[in-house]
């Protein structure tokens, strides 16, 4: 109670604040309080200025910290060579290295657009498209996948609801890629760095710890610890009780007692 006390005395007079910090990082979050002393006594404005500066430098440390340092640039000057009074002709790579044969390059598979299209006909029969009409609807196919489906809602809406003949395979394909081309989604935000710790500042309660604005907290105390710290109004001296004759009072009621 008497550190209590003192603490909560030296709060009041601007020499003590505790703060809480929120620190959050690699998917852990905690709070830390921290107690800053001042020697010289601090008005609320003080410490208001002071727990906002504080709120940015741990704002711009966490930034610091979850940046990646850019590698050191490489040196331009050339390595001392002792004992060496001319410099070599320079030597054409291709003149000591062989021309060697790189591997053949394999041509590129088919695109998941034309792959689509090709097991059409394995789903739907009167879907069958041949390898021409599949590299010209390619293109149509691929605007469906750029926009966020993949091959199996393409392959869906392609085969639902077909009417019982379908004479052109090709032009209804066609057709519905065109008219049932799905809307373009917005895009998601990019989610955050991982491990970048996100930071909030709060004062708290010299007395009960209670978190708050600095606006809050005058003389960093809350609104029910000032008001027990002022405590009740005293009772001035005319109000005070007058003291009584504790003898009189005995024999008035002795008196009374006689009394027929």
């Amino acid at each position: 109670m008497a550190v209590g006390t003192a603490l909560r005395a030296l709060g009041v007079a601007g020499h003590l604040r505790r703060v809480r910090c929120q620190v959050v990082g690699s998917g852990q979050s905690r709070w830390v309080t921290r107690t800053f002393w001042s020697r010289t006594a601090r008005d609320g404005e003080w410490w208001d200025a002071f727990t906002r500066a504080e709120e940015r430098l741990a704002t711009q440390a966490a930034e610091c910290a979850s940046a990646t340092p850019p590698p050191p640039p490489a040196s331009t000057e050339a390595p001392e060579r002792p004992f060496e009074t001319e410099s070599p002709a320079p030597v054409s790579p291709a003149a000591v290295v062989p021309q060697q044969r790189g591997p053949e390059r394999t041509p590129a598979g088919p695109s998941p657009a034309y792959l689509a299209l090709a097991r059409l006909g394995r789903v739907e029969p009167r879907l069958a498209l041949s390898a021409a009409d599949c590299a010209v609807l390619e293109e149509l196919a691929a605007a469906w996948l750029d926009r966020g489906v993949n091959t199996d809602y393409l392959t869906q809406a392609l085969v639902s609801g077909l009417p019982s003949q379908v004479g052109s395979p090709v032009g209804l394909v066609r057709r519905r890629l065109t008219d049932k081309v799905p809307p373009r989604l917005p895009a998601a935000p990019a989610p955050g760095a991982p491990g970048a710790p996100a930071r909030r500042v709060l004062m708290e309660c010299t007395e009960c710890g209670a978190p708050g604005e600095p606006e809050a907290l005058p003389d960093g105390l809350c609104r029910r610890c000032r008001t027990q710290a002022e405590g009740p109004p005293t009772a001035t001296s005319a109000e005070a009780p007058v003291e009584r004759d504790i003898h009189a009072l005995v024999s008035g009621l002795r008196d009374l007692l006689k009394a027929p």
